[in-house]
This record gives structure tokens, C-alpha cells and sequence, in this order.
């Protein structure tokens, strides 16, 4: 089915609003979860509203947090999430990371007592407005095996990056360190699909390509699926998110991160505070004016678009690009959910008398 983005913003807003948000912060965990099914992140969308809402009745998200800075220097600081919404609390840092970089060039912010943020993407794209490249980064629950090892030791760990330009649209690159994010297993589990190779591994450290593979025992597989194809660069890149975002702020990390699905229970011997992420925000100005960069900016994308394909493949794509034009025809013509996703949401709106 199809809905259009107002119909599901107003549904999302009043849920959140039914479990007891104010309503700034539910306008604003309304508007960051929606961005993902605009963008074709539909793993992080709507789909993902009921499993905030059981962590909530768990009394694992704190819907009246009181999100502050915990410590500062000039351009770095730790904000403390009190147990919020992530939709809501990496808005607040990386808000906090553009105001010390308006004064001190960049600005650096780690986060800890915080839950799942929804797609980093969106905190990076909120520097674009200040002409300013925003970073983002989070760590997961532990559901990724590192490179030769059978244990669950890290989350899929995204990074994000955003960059302004003048009249090409921004470069924006939002991925996993995953070869495939949770979020795309649970899309093919919905369809009764299997995954391509290179995405699970069994509880064996066995290949497999069962989309329940990871609800079976097995591991999520770093960016390049095996040691031949590199997936020790995506191991390292994983770990480097999660040494930013939690070991930095006081977060839990690597195994002990907290579960999203509320059926299981966090660790009960935690080495931190709920979820780390970690946002940086850079001036442009502050390495060169700000009109210059993004001529250059245009002129680097222009270049990459004029790339000669390869065969069978029309077009180079820049980072972005198909979030991008998948927002626009999602704008005009409403948003797709799967039969299961709608069904999810009309048991909630029954259950909160929420009309979807």
C-alpha cells in the first residue's frame, strides 16, 4: 500500500505523542524517522515505529529526557541522552557539534545514554544549511562478527558524511560497515526472500544466505563479506565507529551494546551508558571561503557524472543521488509499505486509537 507523507506524519507524530513525548521532541523524532522512508531507507522508517514503542514499554526509552552537555571544551563536548529517543537526542548534538564550530571552526560531539538515531544521514545533512560538512556516526547492537570470528561483537555501525556544493545537489554518503545493514534482512524476511551471498554468516561462521540467518544464531558480515574481499576493511571501519561513539562518550560498546528488540534484555553487567553516537560538523570557511569550496565541489561532481559507464549501466551515480531523486517521486506520489509494515502500524494505531 501507499500512503502519502502527511498521512504517515501525522499518524508517527500522534504515536509518539501517545507515549508521552512533548511535542517538539515528537515533532522532531517524527521528522527524522520519516526522512528515511522518503529517502528508500525503508528498514529505518515507519517499519522500525513499533520497536520504539516496545522499548518504550519496556521502560528502555525515557520519552521526557532532559538531554544535556555533560562536558565541554570549546570545540568538543559529551552530551548525555538521559535514555531518549535517538530520533530526538542526535538532533540536540549535532546541533551542539554546528555551534561550537560557528566559534571554533569544527566542532566535535560524542553521545552516550542515548538508542538507535534512526539514519545518520539525516544529522549529517542538518551542517548542509550552514555550509558546513556534517559527520555522522553511531554504533548497534552487536550482531556483526568481525573478520574470523564465530561471536557477535559489533553493530552495523553506519557513517555519514555531508557535503555542500553550489548548484549540484550535495554529496551525501550514508552506509553500513556492514555489507548489508539488519534492517535490509528484515525487508527480505517480510518478502520470504533469501540474501545474496556475502551478507550472513550461519552460527558455525559458515556462509549462508538465509535471510533468518542472524535470528538463527548466525552474524551480519562486514563491509566486504570475507577476508578476500576485504571484509577487515569493513571490520576496521566498524570498530573505528564504535571506539568514536561509545568508548569516547561513555557508552556501551563492542557486545555489551543494548539490544533494539525489546525481548531481550540489555547486559546486566553494562561497561556504559545506553547507545554512543558521535557528530562532527566542519566550517567550510575555516579551511577556505565557502563560495570557492563549492564551485570546486560542483566541478568534482560534474566530473564523476561525466564518468564513462560500464557497460550495460547507464549513468555514474555521485553519493546521494538516489535517495535523493527517490525523496522527490516520494513527495509527489506517497510512500510504499509492505503488507506486514501496515499491518505493524494499524495494531499500533488500534492499540493507541490512532487513526492509520
Amino acid at each position: 500500500m501507499t500512503f502519502s507523507y502527511e498521512k504517515l506524519q501525522d499518524f508517527t507524530y500522534q504515536l509518539f505523542k501517545k507515549i508521552g513525548c512533548p511535542d517538539s521532541q515528537a515533532q522532531t523524532a517524527t521528522e527524522v524517522l520519516l526522512s528515511a522512508d522518503l529517502r528508500g531507507v525503508d528498514s529505518h522508517g515507519v517499519a522500525r515505529l513499533s520497536g520504539y514503542v516496545r522499548l518504550w514499554e519496556k521502560g528502555r526509552i525515557n520519552a521526557v529526557p532532559e538531554i544535556k552537555v555533560s562536558y565541554e571544551t570549546p570545540s568538543t563536548a559529551v552530551v548525555d541522552g538521559d535514555g531518549g529517543l535517538g530520533l530526538v537526542v542526535a538532533p540536540f548534538a549535532m546541533q551542539v557539534a554546528m555551534e561550537k564550530a560557528k566559534t571554533a571552526g569544527t566542532g566535535w560531539v560524542s553521545v552516550r545514554n542515548s538508542n538507535h538515531y534512526g539514519i545518520a544521514g539525516y544529522h549529517a545533512m542538518m551542517a548542509l544549511q550552514e555550509d558546513m560538512i556534517g559527520i555522522s556516526l553511531t554504533n548497534a547492537s552487536p550482531l556483526v562478527s568481525p573478520t574470523y570470528s564465530k561471536e557477535r561483537l559489533l553493530g552495523t555501525n553506519p557513517i555519514a558524511v555531508a557535503i555542500p556544493a553550489k548548484e549540484q545537489p550535495p554529496f551525501v554518503a550514508d552506509m553500513a560497515t556492514t555489507t548489508a545493514a539488519n534492517g535490509k534482512l528484515e525487508i527480505l524476511q517480510r518478502k520470504g526472500m533469501d540474501t545474496p551471498s556475502g551478507w550472513v554468516q550461519d552460527k558455525n561462521g559458515n556462509p549462508t544466505t538465509s535471510a533468518n540467518g542472524v535470528k538463527e544464531g548466525g552474524a551480519l558480515l562486514p563491509l566486504g563479506g570475507d577476508r578476500e574481499h576485504g571484509s577487515h576493511k569493513g571490520y576496521a571501519l566498524g570498530s573505528v565507529v564504535d571506539i568514536f561513539s561509545a568508548v569516547l562518550s561513555g557508552a556501551n560498546y563492542g557486545p555489551w551494546v543494548p539490544p533494539f528488540v525489546a525481548f531481550l534484555d540489555p547486559d546486566p553487567n553494562p561497561v556504559g551508558e545506553g547507545i554512543g553516537h558521535f557528530f562532527g560538523a566542519m566550517r567550510v570557511d575555516a579551511f577556505r571561503p565557502a563560495d570557492e569550496f563549492k564551485s570546486h565541489m560542483d566541478n568534482w561532481i560534474s566530473r564523476f557524472r561525466a564518468a564513462k559507464p560500464t557497460p550495460g549501466n547507464e549513468k555514474v551515480l555521485i553519493p546521494g543521488d538516489p535517495e535523493r531523486e527517490l525523496e522527490i517521486e516520494r513527495r509527489r506520489h506517497g510512500i510504499p509499505l509492505l503488507d506486514p509494515v501496515v499491518k505493524d502500524l494499524q495494531e499500533l494505531g488500534v492499540k493507541f486509537g490512532v487513526d492509520l
